[in-house]
Formats: C-alpha cells, structure tokens, sequence
C-alpha cells in the first residue's frame, strides 16, 4: 500500500516522463529525415506545453502579469527549437526545452521592461512639456511635472541598466585605448589634489 503511494507522488513530481520524452523525439528525427514537412507529435507538444507552464510557476517568474505571453514565447521557441534537438549529443530533453523556455521567459521580461520604460519616459515628457506650455501662456504651474516615485525607480534603474552596458561594451583594444575626457579627468584629479 505504501508502495503505490509512493509512486504516485513520483509519478506528480515529474510531470514530464524524460524517458518516454527522448524516444518520442527519437522517432521524431527519424521521420524527420525521412520527411523535412513532418509534423511535431502531439506528445511532444505536450510536454512542451507542461514545461513552459510549469516553469511560468517558479518564484522567478511568477509575479508577472504578463505570464501568458511568456509561456507563449516559450512553447513558440521550444517548437522552432524542436528540430535541432540531437539525440546523439544529449539523453535530456528535459533540460534542453527548459533551458530555451527559461531563455525565451528572460527575453520577454526584457522587452516587457524596455516597454515600461517607454511609457514612463513618455509619461514624463508629456508632464514637462504640459509644464513649459503652461509657463509660457503665464499660466501657474500646478505641478504636472511632479512624477510619482514608482516612475522615477522604473527610468532611473533602466537607463542605470543601459550605462552599465554600455561601458562593459569594450572589446580589444578599446579597453586600453584613453580618452581625451579621461585624460581630463586625470589631470583634474591630480592638480586638485596636488594643490591641497
């Protein structure tokens, strides 16, 4: 009795049977060389499906409200994906479709990011621009350009994202090459300091 309950929550804990997973993909490449129009079996798409929402379900990403399309462009890489699987190189399919799910959530949060940041900056720029009109027809300013904190946290940390980007951007000989603002800065720093 305890024997069967056991299995049964092993068998809940993996929700994707790699096994059965790695020879449906088997017989899969097999009638995809044979046939490049092959369609993806129901059971692989399956167990795409599950990863993809299993994985949407991981502290990580669970507190998204853009969840669905993450899952979407999971399942969406995991199929184009599904063809360059090569069972001669790895026995886990597991894996390999969770890692190009994981890959595919990562992207979508970028892009979900950059979006936000977008429409604060926007946000923003109207208040100013609201402003300066004001101020120019003598009209009192009532304070439009007073953003709220969450706004400010959103374009501060995204262009703070993008500078630090930018300077690890150095490939080469960039690295060891000085600029002239470099050399500004330098000797600033060393008359100032040799003043004191």
């Amino acid at each position: 009795m305890e024997k069967s309950s056991e299995m049964n929550k092993k068998a809940k804990r993996h929700y994707v049977n790699n096994k059965d997973f790695y020879d449906a993909l088997v017989l899969y490449k097999t009638k995809l060389a044979e046939n490049p129009n092959a369609k993806i079996p129901n059971y692989i798409g399956e167990c795409i499906m599950a990863i993809c929402t299993k994985l949407a379900t991981k502290p990580n990403f669970s507190g998204y409200s853009y969840r669905d399309e993450m899952i979407a462009d999971g399942i969406e890489n995991c199929i184009a994906a599904a063809n360059g699987f090569d069972p001669n190189k790895s026995s886990n399919p597991f894996s390999y479709f969770t890692q190009i799910a994981w890959n595919a959530f990562i992207r979508r949060i970028s892009r979900e990011k950059k979006q936000q940041y977008i429409k604060h900056k926007n946000m923003v720029n109207n208040a100013l621009i609201k402003d300066l009109d004001q101020e120019t027809a003598g009209v009192a300013s009532i304070g439009n350009s007073q953003y709220n904190e969450m706004t400010n946290e959103i374009i501060n940390s995204f262009e703070k994202k993008l500078t630090k980007t930018k300077k690890s951007g150095m490939v080469g000989l960039e690295k060891f090459i000085v600029s002239d603002q470099d050399v500004r800065n330098e000797s600033e720093t060393f008359s100032s300091a040799s003043s004191n």
